[in-house]
């Protein structure tokens, strides 16, 4: 199984490209800090990440250097022969799925301060506001409307 969950902040504006196909393609580079730290030290990974198509329109569209950001994906490897003739090597971050992290100031607003709404995709879906007291999200209708 391969799969990667992060979070963190985007250390740049994403890159919006095309490839010669026309297909969408989005990399940048989101700063995950360590769990574990020396103390008063806070250290960060720096990890490249690729989107593709619609994941990458709505990246670009949607989040900026310094804005929280959630990724599911997998890991990938890839080598080439350098100039120099010695083998190059990186891993990246296939992007599947993307979720705002942060606040809206921080994400989904425009220059002027106010919420835009993106197209339907995760990221863009509203959490539940309010929970009882055992920390479960209140649903409404009937115990009939459920499908078991």
């Amino acid at each position: 199984m391969n799969k990667v969950i992060l979070m963190g902040r985007l250390t740049r504006d994403p890159e919006l490209q095309q490839t010669p196909q026309g297909i969408p393609v989005c990399r940048f580079t989101i700063a995950v800090n360590r769990r574990f730290a020396k103390e008063g030290q806070q250290q960060a990974d720096f990890i490249s990440c690729t989107a593709w198509r619609q994941q990458a329109e709505f990246i670009s569209k949607w989040f900026a250097k310094g804005s929280m950001i959630a990724v599911v994906g997998s890991i990938q490897t890839r080598s080439w022969d350098g100039q120099d003739g010695k083998k190059q090597y990186a891993t990246d971050v296939v992007v599947d799925e993307v979720y705002f992290t942060g606040s809206k100031n921080e994400t989904g607003t425009n220059a002027n301060g106010s919420y835009q709404p993106a197209a339907h995709t995760p990221a863009a879906e509203a959490p539940y506001d309010e929970f009882d007291s055992s920390g479960f999200a209140a649903m409404g209708g009937s115990e009939d409307d459920l499908p078991f």
